[in-house]
């Protein structure tokens, strides 16, 4: 094996949160490399061209929850061609002829709503404002690194007493909303407020998209919130669609982490993290045989690769391997890309809304109906019916396909899990002509306007992007799988039992759409890890300028706030 120089820090894994802690690091004056594995930077926030140099498409991910403000102006994206589109409003053909839409103002959505019920309209800011006070006391604390619960340590208690504070703003009438929305189905949340299938079926997906659960499963309510909490109480933003796609927004922050200069190394995969026989990392073996050394390394990629293939079981506690192992990482999800020679033509409203096709338009008719997709796939077969979210944003994006043509992102579900190791590639192409077929009942001749078709299904997402089991949140967002639980007990701080070894990828708290906030607060833990004590670097004729540069890194965020 060959040596090349020590590191400051390594990144495994070129997602967006691999990107974000290598920008603040080398802001702050670290010596920084980024590996990722692929010939892109971006995880499953990428853009390519599967269809030829004509279209670029975001392969998975496909709109942003826009990335915290401050974190934008940190790290400087509008430099590096950062900017995002707002997204239209919710629009939903329904094969009867109707449709429904869910625009911004208030008195609009009142009356769209009253055609199919003037109960559910009247009753919609009553739900709108029940989020709201709950998101008001959950959206602070994703941005926050968890407390260790169950610790006695003093710095732990004390961390615990921050999260009393949170919970201190609620009565006992909002710690009772909270519990049942966190433990509830997205079912029984919308039973209290809407009786119209419409209103159901349209606001049941958002608790259901990416995971292994329909509407009448528990924790989807949650789900539901997660989705939405960033557009709550000035914290991440509204949803968007960023120019470039989801790959614009990754290469800004790759733009950014080399600006501030980080090295960002495509097609380097890494086969091995190096411990020391004394707990500590050592550093990290790539796929070319090149040893890299380093006093800390981030790990992004998905648990169960980073701690069941990368490192050595026996650096690691039985419990921890434990937890890693039972994470549950199922999904079922589909996407389809789509190149289109022109815009579809709804049925229910066949003139050109950028409100409608620059909205996200839902292909679901009733809860019950969605309910059915999901128990197909429970049963081991794919959807009969499945439902799609679909987004058309070359209707504000002209960098992604030629004048008059667009892309559309088709996000479906379900097919079996099992998919992700054994897929059946004529039944997944036979789902993905039901998707089609239903777009083509509520937008006559939409099928004869596809030119190209990119099917990617569990099996894919696994092998090519590292999403095990498909799961595009790197482990469900079910109760027992978030906060404190994530994904480990003891571990959901963003650190590991391996000192030196952090981990920021979507299976940390904070992680679950595009945000960067594990990201940056790993570079927070690090830092707090450093001023106590928690690591040393070793002795020897390197540390005085690895110890320089880390102490420009805590001047410089300390002068940054």
């Amino acid at each position: 094996m060959s040596s090349s120089r020590r590191r400051d820090v390594v990144v495994v894994g070129g997602g967006h949160n691999g990107l974000v802690a290598a920008a603040y690091l080398a802001r702050g004056g670290l010596d920084v490399l980024v590996c990722e594995r692929r010939d892109v930077v971006g995880g499953a926030a990428v853009s390519e061209r599967p269809f030829g140099p004509e279209y670029l498409v975001t392969s998975l991910s496909y709109v942003v929850s826009l990335l915290p403000p401050d974190l934008v102006a940190d790290l400087a994206l509008a430099r590096h061609g950062y900017h995002v589109f707002p997204q239209g409003p919710y629009f939903a053909p329904r094969a009867d002829g109707r449709y429904l839409r869910l625009p911004e103002d208030p008195a609009a959505r009142h009356a769209e709503i009253s055609k199919f019920s003037a109960s559910d309209a009247s009753a919609y800011p009553a739900y709108e404002g029940h989020l709201q006070k709950i998101a008001n006391v959950l959206a602070p604390m994703l941005e926050e690194i968890p407390p260790r619960l169950g610790s006695r340590r003093p710095a732990d208690l004390a961390r615990q007493a921050m999260l009393l504070r949170h919970l201190g703003k609620l009565d006992e009438r909002g710690a009772v909303d909270v519990t049942r929305l966190l433990t509830g189905s997205i079912a029984d949340l919308l039973d209290q407020y809407f009786e119209s299938d419409a209103m159901r079926g349209l606001l049941s997906v958002s608790g259901v998209i990416g995971t292994w659960a329909g509407p009448r499963s528990a924790g989807t309510a949650y789900v539901m919130l997660h989705h939405h909490i960033g557009g709550v109480d000035g914290q991440a933003g509204a949803w968007g669609f960023p120019r470039g796609g989801m790959g614009g927004v990754t290469q800004a922050i790759a733009g950014a982490a080399r600006g501030f200069g980080a090295e960002v190394r495509t097609g380097t995969a890494v086969v091995r993290i190096r411990t020391t026989s004394a707990g500590q990392v050592a550093g990290v073996t790539l796929e070319s045989g090149e040893d890299i050394d380093a006093d800390i390394v981030i790990t992004t990629v998905h648990p169960k690769i980073a701690f069941l293939d990368l490192l050595d079981p026996t650096a690691l506690p039985a419990e921890f391997l434990d937890d890693i192992r039972h994470w549950q990482t199922r999904s079922g999800t589909v996407k389809i890309n789509l190149a289109l020679d022109r815009l579809p033509r709804f049925a229910s409203h066949p003139d050109y809304d950028p409100q409608v096709h620059g909205g996200t338009i839902v292909l679901a008719e009733s809860l019950d109906g969605i309910e059915d997709a999901f128990q197909d796939a429970v049963a081991g077969r794919p959807s009969a019916v499945p439902f799609a979210d679909i987004c058309i944003p070359s209707v504000f994006d002209d960098t992604l396909a030629p004048p008059g043509r667009h892309v559309m992102s088709m996000f479906t579900q379900w097919v079996p899990h099992r998919y992700a190791d054994k897929p059946d590639n004529g039944e997944l192409d036979a789902y993905a002509d039901r998707v089609v077929a239903r777009m083509e009942a509520v937008a006559p001749g939409f099928t004869d306007s596809i030119q190209h078709r990119q099917v990617l299904g569990p099996h894919t997402m696994q092998q090519e992007y590292g999403l095990v089991g498909g799961n595009i949140f790197h482990g469900e967002l079910s109760l027992g799988q978030m906060f404190h639980a994530r994904p480990a007990a003891g571990y959901a701080d963003l650190r590991t039992p391996v000192g030196g070894l952090y981990q920021a990828g979507s299976a940390t708290h904070g992680g679950g759409g595009v945000t960067g906030i594990p990201g940056r607060n790993v570079v927070r833990q690090i830092r707090a890890d450093r001023r106590a004590g928690r690591w040393r670097h070793p002795a020897g004729w390197r540390q005085a300028a690895s110890e320089a540069r880390w102490r420009r890194l805590d001047t410089h965020e300390r002068s940054a706030g």
